[in-house]
């Protein structure tokens, strides 16, 4: 029960993360908006992260689709990562 909640959590927490580099993808439309708290506060966050995908992957032109590659790797390791760990770990108990 107590494993059901954790992954839970975890998933809960990659669902947030996911909409924090959104959001941070919107902001980076609106000049200043990065230079506000929570400006600074999401780039603290979601720049690490975002960074390999970046050397990997150079942009088309101005547009730069790292970004969808890393929400897309989120979303695969939410969907099938941790679902798969929670089923191989539920298996034992």
């Amino acid at each position: 029960m107590i494993l059901y909640y954790i992954f839970q959590f975890l998933q809960t927490a990659l669902t947030i993360y996911s909409f924090a580099i959104i959001i941070y993808i919107f902001m980076s439309w609106v000049p200043s908006a990065r230079e506000t708290a929570i400006g600074a506060f999401l780039t603290n966050i979601c720049e690490p992260y975002l960074e390999p995908f970046r050397k990997i992957i150079p942009p088309i032109g101005m547009i730069d689709i790292s970004p969808i590659v890393a929400l897309l790797v989120i979303r695969f390791a939410s969907l099938y990562g941790l679902t798969g760990l929670y089923n191989m770990i539920a298996r034992f108990m």
